[in-house]
């Protein structure tokens, strides 16, 4: 499915099912960060990044949404900008949270076609929480391999005056993976980070022989009801 198609099947999941919810909200959210990491890698080739995006949700669980930012892969995509499609379920049960759900990665203006998608999910309890993402569409010059997997763990705890301080640790293997990186099929990346009021200070790093050193970055980051 090309990313067109799947940001109006989206909508048209979202509009169906809203008249079903009692109570559902839109939000919006703003964001600033002096470098853009996904999964210890970075997407604005270490400079600022600006993104923005609108969510939808309702007391079923089901939530649908979009988010854009700036970014920079060099020469070789030539693209100045990802936009995420997503959507899906979550809830609560027994104490535990589950969320479920798909997203497209959409890079509109790039040279190729470099889109890609994948199914996620992941649980949580109290301070803890594990999660799962898979690969599961590739458009042509995205992935020859279409094998990836990421699985995350993370902990957030409140300390001092409602300031978060949050451990993650990722681990991505696959054919992909080393297609992308030139490496070994599979690669950690950890971090740790603080926030209070919007700002977070964060420090990560992988174990990518080409991309082991200690980074940090400063963001902040605006909700609001539409």
């Amino acid at each position: 499915m090309n990313k067109n198609k799947l940001a109006k099947a989206i909508a048209l999941v979202a509009l169906s099912v809203a008249p079903l919810a009692s109570q559902a909200a839109v939000t919006a959210n703003v964001a600033a960060t002096s470098n853009y990491y996904w999964r210890g890698i970075t997407q604005s080739a270490d400079s600022a990044a600006v993104s923005g995006g609108v969510d939808y949700a309702n007391d079923s669980g089901f939530y649908a949404g979009t988010w854009i930012s700036n970014i920079d892969f060099g020469d070789e995509a030539s693209t100045s900008y990802e936009m995420d499609f997503y959507a899906g379920f979550s809830g609560e049960a027994e104490g535990i949270g589950y969320d479920v759900g798909y997203i497209y990665y959409a890079y509109p203006d790039a040279a190729g076609d470099i889109g890609f998608g994948e199914l996620y999910g992941s649980v949580s309890w109290e301070w803890l929480s594990a999660g799962v993402s898979y690969l599961t569409n590739a458009e042509d010059d995205a992935t020859s391999e279409e094998d990836m997997l990421y699985l995350e763990l993370n902990a957030a705890f409140t300390i001092l005056n409602d300031t978060e301080l949050a451990f993650h640790l990722g681990h991505s293997s696959g054919d992909t993976v080393q297609e992308w990186y030139g490496e070994d099929d599979s690669y950690l990346d950890y971090g740790v980070s603080i926030s209070k009021s919007g700002f977070t200070f964060g420090l990560l790093q992988t174990d990518l022989d080409a991309d082991d050193d200690l980074k940090a970055y400063v963001s902040y980051s605006l909700d609001f009801e539409l």
